[in-house]
Parts: structure tokens; C-alpha cells; sequence
């Protein structure tokens, strides 16, 4: 899939989101090198501590479907500006992959590109 073509995916999905308690939505695509696509939204708790990230959602869900690599990720916000992934979402990112490409947009169409390393240089790594 292009970058367009999952940026228009990831919107079609925020309409999913579940954010009573913050009114921010966020939904994501994740491309795995298998070329499938996963969606996430975030889910909000009223125990905030529960609240769910779109990122890990789309994450995990790919996890439980047997994907443990992936190419990309976009993340899409209504926000003047494109947001950045937040650091627990990159350290679970970076679990499965080094050199991800991450797209962060919004709904109006700004974006920004990174990678995983140019976010999170220094993650946390099991030592082996």
C-alpha cells in the first residue's frame, strides 16, 4: 500500500475510537512485511491507567494474528500539527522491528516522516 493509501486507511478507522474522557482521537495503520494491514484506535478508560493506545492496539493485534515484523506505521489526529508516538508505543515498536518508518498525520492532510531510531535512538533491549 502507498503512504496515501494507508494515511486514508487510518482515517476511515478514528471514527472508531473511544475517547470520552479526552475528546482526542487516534487511529493508526501498521504494514507488515507480509503486506498486511492492521488497524488501532485508542480506547479510553475512566481508570486512565487502562486507556489503550491505537498504536499498541494495532500492534498486539497483529501480534495475536502471528505478524512479528512490520515496515510501517501511520498515526492520524485531528491537530493542527502531526503528534508524535508516545514512549511506551515506541519501546513495544521497537520489540519487533529497528528500522520502521513512521508517518504521523493529520486529518487535514499535514505529515511528517520518521523512523524508529530517529525517535527512540536508545530503547530498552533484553540482554541476551
Amino acid at each position: 500500500m502507498t503512504d496515501q493509501e494507508l494515511i486514508q486507511k487510518a482515517k476511515s478507522v478514528r471514527k472508531n475510537a473511544y475517547a470520552p474522557y479526552s475528546n482526542f482521537k487516534v487511529s493508526c495503520t501498521l504494514l507488515s512485511s507480509s503486506g498486511k494491514v492492521y488497524t488501532g484506535v485508542n480506547v479510553e478508560n475512566a481508570s486512565y491507567g487502562l486507556t489503550t493506545c491505537a498504536e499498541r492496539m494495532a500492534v498486539f493485534t497483529a501480534v495475536s494474528q502471528g505478524e512479528r515484523d512490520f515496515e510501517k506505521i501511520v498515526i492520524v489526529t485531528d491537530t493542527r500539527e502531526p503528534k508524535n508516538l508516545c514512549g511506551a508505543c515506541l519501546q513495544v515498536l521497537s520489540e519487533f522491528c529497528q528500522d520502521l518508518k513512521i508517518i504521523c498525520a493529520t486529518v487535514s492532510g499535514k505529515s511528517k516522516n520518521y523512523t524508529l531510531k530517529e525517535l527512540l535512538p536508545k530503547a530498552f533491549k533484553k540482554i541476551r
